[in-house]
């Protein structure tokens, strides 16, 4: 999300009160609200027109509380050759992240499937972090294997994790999170090793 304000000016200063918004609603996401402008900036003792100017609208502000926001990567400092254990690895720490932010995750959920009050150019909850995740993951694949069936493997694997599957898991299949966990784990694995066998899911 560009925020050209950050950017010009007094930057450090704006950057820790950027932060400082940020952090507050956080963790009104954390305690189930859906928290607007004003909600982080009184959270926050930060005034409102200052918080305007960092934020427009509350969908700007909750796309940049999500918790997944600040990580570009999931692979540890040195990951697995085989890309296998490059996807568990992306997994193990995809559904770990997901459960202790449970709070915030449901909160989004919830949030991304309402209809936006301000028309469609409201900024979209949901960036489609993991894909990118799961992509890097699958890499090995890269040069064997064309980018569009790359890409439905991708999409397959993260149909079956994420907060989405830990709801249902949790909530309808009646699992333990331990158990969620491990059946989503265990489904990427079984989805990446079919595809190995067979090729990638048919599209149509």
């Amino acid at each position: 999300m560009s925020r050209p304000y950050v950017d010009v000016g007094r930057t450090g200063q704006k950057r820790r009160t950027l932060d400082v918004l940020v952090a507050a609603a956080r963790q009104l996401v954390a305690d189930g609200a859906a928290p607007t402008v004003d909600d982080a900036a009184l959270a926050a003792g930060v005034a409102r027109s200052t918080a305007y100017r960092y934020f427009p609208g509350q969908r700007e502000l909750l796309a940049a509380a999500h918790p997944e926001t600040a990580r570009t990567s999931l692979l540890p400092d040195v990951p697995p050759e085989d890309v296998a254990g490059r996807l568990d690895a992306v997994v193990v720490e995809f559904t770990r992240m997901i459960v202790e932010t449970e709070a915030q995750q449901r909160t989004m959920l919830r949030l991304s499937l309402e209809p936006p009050e301000d028309g469609p150019r409201s900024l979209p909850l949901r960036q489609g972090r993991a894909i990118a995740w799961i992509s890097e993951a699958l890499a090995p694949l890269q040069g064997q294997w064309a980018d569009q069936d790359i890409q439905r493997l991708v999409l397959a694997i993260r149909s079956a994790t994420g907060i989405e599957s830990l709801v249902w898991l949790t909530d309808v299949g009646g699992l333990s999170r331990e158990e969620a966990v491990a059946s989503m784990r265990w489904t990427a694995g079984a989805l990446l090793k079919q595809a190995l066998l067979d090729g990638p899911p048919e599209c149509g």
